[in-house]
């Protein structure tokens, strides 16, 4: 049975001293967690057991004989050092996607540990850019959310700032109505859904980005000089302020993307300037 196994940096484990290439045995009966060699059959469970450390020595090991297991660890009385996997290879081992800098995630360029979706910098999301933990949802940067574009906890709506909502773009708390939005400082009888349908509230939403993952290939100088832990993750997370984000998407809006924004119901010139520093003629 091939396996992985985790090392302190000297390759010594519990105080046995081991090396690549060699095979050890042990003597009499084997019992996981107490008597014999022991290993994880998919590396990233190793980390279940010991510290999430590039110090830390990784191998790929066989076991060439009796082997007990219980869950995610197993144990057996003959093991062989196969070979030691390099600890950007192992992050690639232990993450399904790509330019994940923690562990169990099968989505793409998650910071966090156990995320499913993709651009998650919390755990165990299962949709897509949260920040927070938990969420189902997408964009989410609160815990356990369901629905989306939650900033609160625990609601099961969308576009909630509180907690524990049912209902949509709450600000309290313990609410199933869904209120009405204000468009540009001026009431509308709009509630979040039908706001979320405008087509200028669209083009913004699908097109505002502040995250980038920049591969090392791609990095300047002052980037890899900044940000050394790229060697180990093969690029960095690029942020960039708000504002700055929105210069950039502006930019690359076509003149008649610019106009549907520029027909969302109340559109104030003179706030949009002040809340995305973007001058437009109203």
């Amino acid at each position: 049975m091939k396996g992985y196994k985790v090392f302190n940096p000297d390759f010594t484990c519990r105080g046995f001293q081991f090396e690549v290439g060699k095979t050890y045995k042990h003597d009499g009966p084997i019992e996981v967690c107490r008597r014999g060699f022991h290993f994880c059959r998919n590396v990233a469970d190793c980390f279940n057991y010991y510290s999430f450390d590039p110090k830390n020595r990784v191998a790929e090991v066989e076991a060439t004989g009796l082997v007990e297991s219980d869950g995610d660890k197993s144990v057996t009385n003959e093991i062989a050092i196969i070979r030691e996997i390099p600890w950007a290879e192992m992050l690639e081992l232990a993450n399904v996607g790509k330019c994940n800098s923690g562990l169990r995630n099968t989505g793409d360029r998650n910071t966090g540990n156990g995320n499913t979706g993709n651009r998650n910098t919390g755990n165990w999301n299962t949709g897509n850019g949260n920040t927070g933990n938990r969420n189902t949802g997408n964009w989410n940067t609160g815990n356990g959310n369901t629905g989306n574009g939650n900033t609160g906890n625990w609601n099961t709506g969308n576009g909630n700032t509180g907690n524990w909502n049912t209902g949509n773009g709450n600000t309290g708390f313990f609410s199933t109505i869904t209120p009405t939005i204000t468009l540009f400082e001026k009431p509308t009888d709009m509630t979040y859904e039908q706001v979320c349908k405008i087509e200028g509230i669209q083009i913004l939403n699908w097109n505002y980005e502040n995250n980038w993952w920049i591969y090392s290939e791609k990095m300047s100088d002052a980037e890899k000089a900044k940000h050394p832990e790229h060697k180990t993750l093969g690029g960095y997370l690029k942020s960039v302020p708000f504002k700055d984000a929105c210069a950039l998407m502006w930019g690359n809006l076509t003149a008649d993307e610019k106009e549907k924004v520029k027909a969302i119901p109340n559109f104030d010139a003179d706030i949009f300037y002040r809340i995305t520093g973007i001058m437009v003629e109203d």
